[in-house]
């Protein structure tokens, strides 16, 4: 068991040197290769994450732009519907207020008519009612001539 013992020491005795050979590539890897590439691959991570994040902002903003310019469209619309009824209220009115004007005005000129008509009614009359005497006495004349001659 002691040559067996012996040997082992023997085995780690002439391991050492390699275990520190490794023991030292193991730091020379860290400092030399690994920290670099975990800062490179850190910067990258940082780069993509704040890029992404970035993004997120952009599309916030945009969706908050998006949803005022949305509401300033509604508002717009919905002034100018208020804008058209108001002004086809105002329509409404004007197109009432000339038709009885209109209503008014023939209602004058109807009744300037009638007016208008009695009197050269009346008028007639009275001519007809002159020249009806006229007439009478020219008839009975010529009828009294008519027998006058015939006799």
């Amino acid at each position: 068991m002691a040559d067996t013992l012996h040997a082992l020491g023997g085995i780690l005795l002439k391991a050492v040197p390699t275990f520190l050979l490794v023991l030292l590539l193991q730091f020379y890897l860290k400092k030399v290769f690994f920290q670099p590439l975990e800062k490179v691959l850190h910067q990258r991570y940082e780069a993509t994450e704040g890029a992404r994040k970035l993004a997120e902002q952009s599309l916030a903003r945009a969706a908050a732009r998006t949803a005022e310019y949305e509401a300033a469209i509604r508002a717009a619309r919905s002034e100018i519907y208020q804008q058209q009824e108001k002004l086809y209220k105002q329509l409404q009115e004007s197109e009432a207020a000339q038709l009885l004007a209109a209503r008014q005005a023939a209602e004058t000129a109807l009744h300037q008519a009638r007016e208008q008509i009695a009197h050269d009614a009346e008028v007639a009359k009275a001519s007809l009612a002159l020249d009806t005497e006229g007439l009478a006495g020219e008839i009975a004349d010529s009828i009294l001539r008519v027998r006058g001659n015939a006799a």
